[in-house]
């Protein structure tokens, strides 16, 4: 290992997220500070949709308080739990914040979040045979909007810049490439 911890302390919790800060020695003796937020694993759906009119993909539209604006991403999130079970969590938030059942699910990989600063995991997941449902968004999603668009305009949208969450935007090139790849699920 070539950074050692040499203390820890929680400098602060909500229900979501830790925040702790930890003196550290590097491999060449200097010793420096790190800020790590730790966040339970998350979930990211692509929401596909295969149809004569062509393929669709399903977003969500959400104020994030964080960077002060709405924007457009795949459906994401987590349980605040440790120990999930990543399809189940998976298809839970794909129901919470779409209404969308999937009939297949995918396990396309796992992928670490901001991993700079954050230490979270994400599952991302290819959710397809869908089925409309009921959305069941937790309380600060009361304004999460479902957008339908062709894979085109998504990718159009990521292109000019409407798209910004790296989250969406690494989930669909993992998806091309296993696509490519013809990869089985892992």
């Amino acid at each position: 290992m070539t950074i050692k911890t040499i203390s820890s302390r929680e400098v602060y919790r909500n229900p979501w997220t830790s925040v702790r800060e930890d003196v550290i020695e590097r491999s060449n003796g200097q010793r420096g500070i790190y800020g790590v937020i730790d966040k339970d694993p998350a979930s990211i759906i692509i929401p596909l949709e295969k149809t004569a009119e062509g393929e669709f993909v399903y977003l969500i539209e959400q104020y994030r308080y964080t960077v002060g604006g709405r924007f457009v991403e795949f459906p994401q999130g987590g349980w605040e739990q440790a120990e999930v079970v990543p399809e189940d969590l998976a298809r839970g938030e794909l129901r919470e914040e779409t209404g969308l059942e999937a009939e297949r699910m995918t396990l396309l990989s796992t992928l670490q979040i901001a991993y700079g600063v954050m230490n979270q995991k994400q599952y991302v997941f290819l959710a397809e045979g869908l089925t409309d449902g009921k959305p069941d968004p937790d309380a600060e999603e009361h304004d999460l909007e479902v957008r339908r668009v062709t894979v085109a305009e998504f990718e159009r949208m990521l292109l000019d810049g409407e798209i910004v969450d790296n989250c969406t935007v690494a989930a669909w090139g993992l998806y091309k490439v296993w696509l490519e790849n013809g990869r089985p699920a892992r």
